[in-house]
């Protein structure tokens, strides 16, 4: 199977690593550290509600082709069949939105990587994808390599992958990454919270919201994540997802740093 991307595809690998990606993409991106932390929680996560009016590939939207490799295909039919139509949509337009930004930034980047990256950065959030007790950043990479793997891609695509999907809830962190790796994060921080929204031309999204409809993405966010604070408390840990347990749900269990540092077991 020939998974290797298109000239047209790849746009170029990047030759600066991590500072071209500081350079270009984020400014917006450092301003997505506040709120940051739900990037990618959406809602519905009810595996094998399928989004079956989207478009196949390739299909453009707000000027942009997804890259119309095998395994992009494969990867962005996986994600329809496992994902709800509103998590499906989400990873679409966390895709768009994050390659509009590189595209304004002028960043060389593998399109391929980043619309895989993309596309199944929330599979941690499907019903057959969660564990009992990793943050569904985990579960997700992890079942994108497995996916990945499966189909022939090269280890060091796959890791490229994994890093992008464990930590695109982390904008500061990824922005210091390649630039696969800064735009997950970034094109789900303007889905999830708006952050860097003010950098896109209006045209342009709106043509991904009129692709890629936001129904009832709010609401379902948010009960996704109490949701995962009810399944596995402990798994969200120092993670933003707690702040939302903290305030819905009655005696949440879930320490803060301080309880831990006061705690520790030192006399001082």
């Amino acid at each position: 199977m020939d998974n290797t991307p298109t000239e047209d595809d790849t746009a170029g690998r990047p030759d600066t690593g991590g500072d071209l990606s500081r350079r270009s993409l984020l400014g917006s991106s450092a301003r997505l550290a506040v709120g940051v932390g739900v990037l990618g929680a959406v809602a519905s996560t009810r595996s094998g509600a399928t989004a079956a009016a989207t478009p196949s590939l390739p299909h453009p939207v707000a000027g942009l082709r997804p890259p119309d490799t095998a395994l992009a295909r494969q990867a962005m039919r996986f994600a329809r069949d496992e994902s709800s139509e509103i998590l499906f949509n989400h990873v679409m337009r966390s895709y768009h939105f994050g390659a509009l930004l590189l595209d304004r930034a002028g960043a060389r980047y593998d399109r391929e990587l980043l619309f895989i990256g993309s596309v199944l950065h929330d599979l941690g959030l499907v019903e057959r994808f969660t564990t009992p007790t990793e943050r569904f950043e985990l579960d997700g990479a992890d079942a994108a390599r497995r996916f990945l793997r499966q189909r022939g891609m090269a280890n060091d695509r796959v890791e490229v992958v994994w890093d992008a999907i464990a930590l695109h809830t982390n904008a500061t962190i990824a922005a210091r990454k390649r630039p696969e790796i800064a735009a997950v994060a970034a094109g789900a921080g303007v889905d999830v919270g708006g952050r860097g929204l003010e950098d896109l031309d209006p045209d342009d999204v709106a043509e991904v919201l009129a692709a890629y409809p936001r129904t009832g993405f709010k609401r379902d966010t948010v009960d996704t994540m109490l949701d995962h604070c009810r399944r596995k408390p402990m798994a969200y840990f120092t993670h933003p997802f707690a702040e939302v347990g903290r305030r819905h749900i009655p005696d949440f269990a879930v320490p803060t740093v301080e309880d831990v540092v006061l705690a520790a077991p030192f006399p001082d």
